[in-house]
């Protein structure tokens, strides 16, 4: 029983870090949407975390497919 447990507390502790890493590197619409996932993700680690990674799609700006590299670029 106590493996068990230990599993369960190593999942919900990734799940968390992985909701915080990735609120950190998401691109929102808005800087305060943002400031109130972290919180809700802090304050409410599993719940924060599974409610985050649900509505994610519906409050960040999508990448950019095309992502020139102009460092490469030859000088003229």
């Amino acid at each position: 029983m106590d493996i068990l447990l230990i599993i369960a507390v190593i999942l919900i502790l990734l799940l968390w870090f992985w909701a915080i890493w990735d609120v950190s590197r998401s691109r929102f619409e808005n800087t305060y949407l943002k400031l109130a996932w972290l919180l809700a993700v802090l304050l409410f680690p599993v719940l924060g975390s599974i409610f985050y990674f649900q509505l994610k799609k519906n409050f960040t700006i999508k990448e950019r497919k095309f992502k020139p590299d102009f460092s490469k670029a030859k000088p003229n």
